[in-house]
């Protein structure tokens, strides 16, 4: 990883397990751009193959989570045409980044978005891609593709109707308008609405909790459930949930979790091996 990158995304691990990823590119809000692409997957990529992690937090440094694609500063429009010719050349890879952002989905660890800003296009679809999202009073949200001669991109009309409904999808994407943590969390975009100031405690406090009392394989396989599951029908995802059980009442995992319930203990569940999830 280049030191461009490893500037542009900071990471931090906790001594509870959690590992606390952050977009740093606050003069531009933290749109997104290669620099932090490669920093990010970087991260990510080390927070799923340290045993010792087993949350991770997500958030952005300043006044934006991410703000979108990083479309150059504001001088740089005379010369636009110019650039898309460029970048309809382009290998997208090299635009967004080695992965797309439902990549997160793919993880074995919970990711939990802590949104501390300005959260659009792209931000707004790496946002709804992580598993639980909290969010700063007063945030501005918005599905900006429209409103840019765009679609919507990288799955966000995959998840954006799962997390709410067919109705607000379309009337999000199609508007591409800016609505407000507080109408997010109505909508079910966002578990918690808390003070600016309190954001990141509150989300350390629940990514504490899980990473104290939640297996990481029962975790994993969940992960894999959730999603899996979401373009089938009841039937099959009952089917292969019986199948989970059968793989999962030998694991360690559940002699603990049902001990530690008998004798009124925090459990301790062993960490993640290469072949749990």
């Amino acid at each position: 990883m280049s030191n461009d990158a490893e500037d542009a995304v900071l990471y931090q691990a906790t001594s509870g397990g959690v590992a606390i990823i952050t977009f740093n590119r606050p003069d531009r809000l933290n749109a997104w751009g290669p620099d932090i692409a490669a920093g990010f997957y970087a991260a990510l990529d080390s927070a799923d193959q340290d045993p010792d992690i087993r949350v991770i937090v997500l958030t952005g440094r300043g006044r934006g989570f991410c703000s979108g694609a990083y479309l150059g500063p504001p001088e740089s429009a005379r010369g636009y045409g110019a650039v898309m010719e460029r970048a309809s050349q382009t290998e997208l890879s090299e635009l967004v980044g080695e992965r797309p952002p439902d990549f997160v989905t793919t993880l074995r660890k919970p990711v939990i978005a802590a949104i501390n800003g300005a959260c659009a296009g792209i931000g707004l679809t790496q946002a709804l891609m992580c598993d639980v999202r909290f969010a700063a009073a007063g945030v501005k949200f918005a599905a900006v593709f429209a409103r840019r001669g765009l679609i919507a991109e990288f799955g966000i009309s995959w998840i954006l109707p799962r997390l709410t409904s067919w109705a607000v999808a379309l009337d999000l994407l199609l508007s591409g308008r800016t609505f407000l943590a507080e109408e997010a969390a109505e909508l079910g975009l966002v578990k918690e609405v808390v003070e600016p100031e309190e954001l990141m405690q509150r989300t350390l406090q629940y990514a504490d909790d899980i990473a104290r009392n939640c297996s990481p394989a029962s975790m994993a396989v969940i992960k894999r459930q959730i999603y899996g599951d979401a373009t089938g029908g009841l039937t099959d995802a009952t089917a292969r949930a019986e199948a989970l059980l059968r793989e999962a009442m030998p694991r360690p995992d559940v002699v603990e979790g049902i001990v530690s319930f008998l004798q009124k203990r925090p459990p301790r569940f062993p960490s993640l091996t290469s072949s749990d999830g």
